[in-house]
């Protein structure tokens, strides 16, 4: 895979989306996006993904009204990127991220900024690893 394939993970909320990236087949944190209209954070969203080269994009989804929500974004992303988007099981992936960034001896302050971001990372790799 080159840049030009580069894959986008998200693990959408409601205030805050985490952001990872894969250029091969190992998924890292990138960062998280904070926003107060969904408008705002397709752009910022289309903004990275110019700037990465996104070839596809891999959205993390739960279950009930969560789930309902994600889809209705994703929609909305989709409809204005133009990109290939697939949903991913994100079923505990916040709970594994805050576990793993604990066990690296992550600073508190640190991880509460980017958790949403390593749980992208957690289901970005968990659909590479499906995928290869």
């Amino acid at each position: 895979m080159n840049k030009l394939n580069a894959i986008l993970g998200i693990d959408y909320g409601r205030r805050k989306i985490g952001i990872s990236i894969a250029y091969e087949m190992l998924a890292q944190a990138y960062g998280v996006i904070r926003y107060e209209t969904t408008e705002e954070a397709i752009n910022k969203l289309k903004g990275i993904i110019k700037k990465e080269d996104i070839g596809k994009i891999v959205v993390g989804i739960s279950e009930g009204r969560m789930a309902n929500e994600t889809r209705g974004f994703v929609k909305k992303l989709g409809t204005e990127s133009k990109i290939k988007i697939v949903f991913q099981d994100e079923t505990l992936s916040t709970r594994l991220a805050q576990s793993l960034s604990i066990q690296a001896k992550i600073r508190r302050k640190k991880r509460r900024l980017m958790e949403d971001a390593y749980a992208a990372t957690i289901i970005l790799q968990d659909y590479l690893d499906l995928k290869s």
